[in-house]
């Protein structure tokens, strides 16, 4: 079986270092890394190059590579892109388009499909108050596409350019499309959590954060109120769910955007949580005015229904799985407790 070129973008970041090592398990692909930072030790063995540095000064370089499958998670997150917002449109916009330009102008010059795999986000919604969050529940991929955010709307603005590089650039009849189009599939992934490496600042890194406190027996000011809510997803499902997307035949596929879940949980239940597994644990809550706002603008959960239907997803971790089964064994172990 020929081995496919992967090209996994932001590959440091802690999507990365499991997709990769992810990529490596499953087999049957030549790794090519890009990111700004040199690439840590647990992947480092894994990548065939690393492109490191500015990746919109970088893609150029990518032409002389023949990628099948694109992964595009390099981006400025969204408490970061707040602060410097025109950076962040560089970064998450700008290069964004000129890797689906790459990526359409190998499909059409080799005729071959070019897969470009699209982690986007929940910021991608904009709930208008806390009412209608709390009355809205699981939120469906086409409703409340309004965020609050340069980085949300920096990745729904990048989901839309997606579809139109791969439906719609040069003006093909919709009846009459080759298959060796840019094949565009995108995944709204709710707030990511990894056992194996550190929080990074994110926006919905409250609960880790919260958790990894508590293991070293420090004290901890959560940035949201108690009641906060939002969904969350253990990271081997996130990968778990890159994979299987990345393998569904096309014409099995009726969107291009998809919503995957996993569970929803209060900034509350995570700290009942972490008090459980830690008893002692010094846990406070001090609201953070702007990133508050931030994450009360995402919605408390997301109807997946589109995914479980035309790909079959589900996870393997619920709220008890991920505590019991993922996280907590692996914090423990890292601080021997």
């Amino acid at each position: 079986m020929t081995e496919r070129l992967v090209l996994v973008t932001g590959a440091c970041g802690e999507i990365g270092q499991a997709l990769v090592q992810g990529l490596a398990k499953q087999g049957g692909y030549r790794i090519i890394t890009a990111d700004l930072s040199p690439l840590p030790d647990s992947i480092k063995a894994i990548a065939l190059e690393h492109a490191q540095g500015d990746l919109v000064y970088k893609i150029k370089t990518f032409y002389d590579y023949d990628f099948d499958i694109i992964f595009h998670l390099a981006a400025s997150l969204s408490s970061k892109a707040e602060v410097s917002s025109e950076d962040a449109h560089r970064i998450n916009v700008e290069g964004t388009m000129q890797l689906l330009m790459l990526a359409a102008y190998r499909s059409e010059k080799y005729h071959k499909s070019v897969k470009f795999m699209f982690p986007s986000s929940i910021a991608a919604y904009g709930m208008p108050d806390l009412n209608v969050k709390k009355s809205a529940g699981c939120v469906k991929e086409d409703e409340y596409n309004l965020p609050h955010t340069m980085y949300g709307c920096n990745k729904l603005y990048c989901e839309k350019l997606g579809i139109y590089y791969s439906k719609y650039y040069g003006q093909k009849h919709l009846d009459e499309q080759p298959p060796y189009m840019l094949d565009f599939r995108a995944i709204r992934f709710p707030g990511l959590i990894s056992a194996f490496t550190l929080p990074s600042g994110g926006t919905s890194d409250y609960g880790p954060e919260m958790l990894h406190a508590a293991a070293q027996g420090k004290p901890y000011a959560c940035f949201v109120r108690e009641d906060t809510k939002i969904s969350f997803m253990a990271m081997p499902d996130a990968i778990k769910s890159l994979l299987m997307l990345l393998d569904v035949p096309r014409e099995k596929l009726n969107h291009q955007v998809y919503n995957a879940a996993a569970f929803a949980l209060t900034a509350g239940e995570f700290r009942r949580r972490a008090l459980k597994a830690f008893p002692g644990a010094q846990i406070t809550f001090e609201p953070n005015l702007r990133r508050q706002g931030i994450v009360d603008s995402w919605p408390e959960d997301v109807d997946d229904s589109l995914a479980r239907a035309d790909w079959g997803w589900q996870p393997d971790y619920d709220a008890d799985a991920f505590f019991d089964d993922y996280f907590l064994p692996e914090i423990r172990k890292r601080y021997g407790k």
